[in-house]
């Protein structure tokens, strides 16, 4: 499974895609992106729209994991950041591709093991987990692989629970679990 994840911002828009093939994990692309210096507001909407509109036609993902907006230091900057969202959830619309958000503590959590860890912390998790040589940068690209590898462990973490409701009461794993034989063989 292909999964795109962005962390967006006003400023600068993180985005990340990522190959998830069971407990594996490989890196397609990551980056941001920002808009040269003095452009309008607008602007900086454009060509984060335009930007991740093409990326994500290159990467063809299965899925877009976005970073919830969870609080803003000002109603200012909550207003911008939304916008920023707005148009990049509009690029996955576009795109024809499902969108799941998850909080800034839910990836943490699933990345991290915890939900209040640093940036640096995040960057070195996602450095570790997708077998990187070098630390993906800057923050904003490794914020939105985080938010990928978030939905990955998501995913896998209900797959798990559904293929467990299928073993009998009394079973708690599979390594519990003893077929019933046709007759017995002799050794």
């Amino acid at each position: 499974m292909r999964i795109f994840g962005i962390d967006p911002g006003s400023i600068r828009t993180g985005y990340g895609c990522v190959e998830a093939g069971g407990s594996r994990h490989v890196l397609v692309t990551c980056g941001a992106i920002a808009a040269p210096a003095g452009s309008s507001f607008a602007e900086r909407l454009h060509v984060i729209h335009e930007t991740l509109s093409r990326v994500l036609r290159e990467t063809s993902p299965d899925c877009v994991a976005i970073e919830n907006l969870f609080h803003a230091r000002n109603v200012r900057s909550a207003l911008q950041l939304g916008h920023a969202r707005g148009v990049a959830m509009l690029a996955a619309v576009q795109a024809g591709v499902p969108i799941v958000e998850y909080t800034p503590a839910e990836i943490k959590l699933a990345v991290v093991g915890y939900g209040r860890a640093d940036k640096v912390q995040v960057q070195h998790m996602v450095k570790l987990l997708l077998g990187l040589t070098a630390l993906p940068k800057p923050f904003d690209a490794s914020d939105a692989l985080a938010a990928a590898l978030c939905h990955s462990h998501s995913g896998t973490a209900a797959l798990a629970r559904r293929s467990t409701r299928s073993l009998p009461r009394h079973l708690k794993n599979w390594r519990d679990y003893r077929p019933a034989t046709a007759g017995r063989q002799a050794p």
